[in-house]
């Protein structure tokens, strides 16, 4: 609670610092901010903090258990917020022609930050809900941020529309469940024999289900993302492609395994959604010619992946590979975009052929994308290799149980080892245009922030990969 009140503070402290005209102290100061943030959560999570402040901190009780600190939720809370500080060191740049409104930007980052924590951190249903919606209309407000440009007014609106449907769906499933359980307090519905409950309370958890699909554009309910993370500024698509992304995924994961429902076919549904997912996100992606549509569809396919965290024996064990898999995912995505920022913003030209000869005029930038790309891609080295190989050693250990579900295990494990090998053609598509084309135009300017956050990113995913304990020992701490 104490992180909630600290970050939504922090956002407010943005918004005044523009009346008092202090502006360039925005950024700064929120960095510091959202740094302290996620030293607290790392004493959090190895348990130091009550070691060296006994007796401080919010009794959670207080608040009735509408926030709930667990390590599943302190470790995505300082993904997310270490998410947001890259996101935020990419902000003066990318709004340098709009700098009355920086403070705005800020603002709305850290206050979808705030939604995200509430939904891998809350106690009670209704908290769940408040955070999916301060998280949606933040993005709803940031892919139309541009109001001269036709694309993202488009953007903006399919969002909007899109949101509001899935939130339709996520409200009525709540609804229902409290009508099957008379109570909004997860602590409370896990007491509850699922067996005893009627027919609503799966009703309840299947439209809450269906709800987070459209969150987080598993097929086939991921029409809308390809044009709006097409017609969204690109920090707004980097925004959606890593923390929105990762913070629905998360909450998805969270509610399913809390709810337990005991639906017939509903893990056969998931993997269905999960299959379909991997299978169409990267045969589409083939044919894109724009990165951030290509990007959108590569995202689709990365939903189908960490849906395999939900073929769990050991809870832990499906918690902790689907954490790796999505810290993974969301730093080669962050150093990924910092590089797209600085290609698109100086050509105007979000098409692969405008990266023609990156390895040429700046190795280093051309550096960071492959490996970024390689990482999506499952290549070893990077940490998107160990993400999947977690997953897929998850499974075939589940598949172990019974030689019908061996076979179906199996099956899983060969389309995505089969998708994989399919995302190479379309992320080769980028590296073959840096290192083999002849450059366009003028190398790009590579503005410093750019550059920081781009070779952070890629740094940290190559740690994670070298050292996976630094992530897979957080959930035992």
């Amino acid at each position: 609670m104490e992180i909630l009140i600290a970050i939504a503070g922090l956002g407010i402290l943005c918004l005044i610092a523009e009346i008092f005209n202090l502006r360039k102290a925005i950024v700064p100061v929120t960095i510091v901010g959202l740094t302290a943030a996620l030293v607290y959560v790392g004493l959090k999570i190895t348990g130091k903090f009550a070691v060296y402040f006994p007796g401080a901190g919010l009794d959670e009780k207080d608040f009735y258990n509408m926030f709930a600190t667990t390590q599943y939720g302190l470790a995505f809370s300082g993904l997310f917020i270490l998410l947001a500080i890259f996101l935020i060191a990419l902000s003066p740049e990318f709004h340098k022609n709009q700098k009355p409104k920086i403070s705005d930007f800020v603002a709305i980052k850290l206050f979808l930050l705030t939604g995200a924590i509430c939904m891998v951190s809350f106690g009670n249903l209704s908290m769940f809900f408040l955070g999916i919606e301060v998280l949606s209309i933040a993005l709803y407000v940031l892919a139309a941020s541009e109001p001269k440009n036709l694309k993202s007014n488009e953007a903006g609106m399919k969002y909007f529309l899109m949101g509001a449907f899935a939130s339709g769906f996520i409200l009525f499933g709540i609804t229902l469940i409290y009508g099957a359980t008379g109570s909004f307090d997860m602590a409370y519905i896990a007491t509850l024999d699922r067996m005893e409950l009627n027919k609503w309370f799966s009703i309840g958890t299947l439209l809450l289900s269906i709800g987070l699909m459209f969150k987080i554009a598993a097929v086939p309910f991921h029409f809308w993302a390809p044009d709006v993370y097409e017609g969204s500024p690109a920090l707004t698509t980097a925004t959606m492609s890593t923390l929105a992304k990762v913070a629905a995924m998360a909450a998805f994961f969270k509610l399913i395994t809390e709810l337990n429902p005991h639906l017939p076919g509903f893990l056969t549904s998931i993997n269905v959604v999960a299959v379909l997912s991997m299978i169409v996100g990267n045969l589409i992606a083939l044919k894109q010619t724009n990165v951030k549509r290509m990007l959108a569809f590569s995202g689709i396919s990365h939903a189908g992946y960490m849906m395999l965290a939900f073929q769990f024996l050991s809870i832990t064990a499906a918690q902790t590979n689907l954490f790796y898999y999505a810290t993974a995912y969301a730093l080669a995505g962050i150093a990924a975009f910092a590089v797209i920022l600085t290609v698109t913003s100086s050509n105007k030209n979000e098409e692969i052929y405008s990266f023609n000869g990156l390895g040429k005029t700046h190795p280093a930038l051309a550096a960071v994308l492959t490996g970024s790309l390689l990482s999506m891609a499952g290549i070893p080295m990077f940490a998107g290799f160990f993400g999947k190989f977690f997953l897929f050693t998850q499974l075939l250990e589940k598949g172990t149980l019974s030689a019908q579900s061996s076979q179906a295990t199996l099956t899983l494990i060969i389309i995505a080892v089969i998708s994989s090998i399919i995302s190479v053609g379309y992320y080769f598509k980028v590296i073959l245009a840096m290192y083999t084309k002849e450059p366009a135009g003028e190398a790009p300017r590579i503005p410093l922030a750019y550059s920081i956050v781009a070779f952070l990113g890629i740094s940290l995913n190559l740690l994670i990969a070298v050292w996976p304990n630094l992530i897979l020992s957080l959930f035992a701490a």
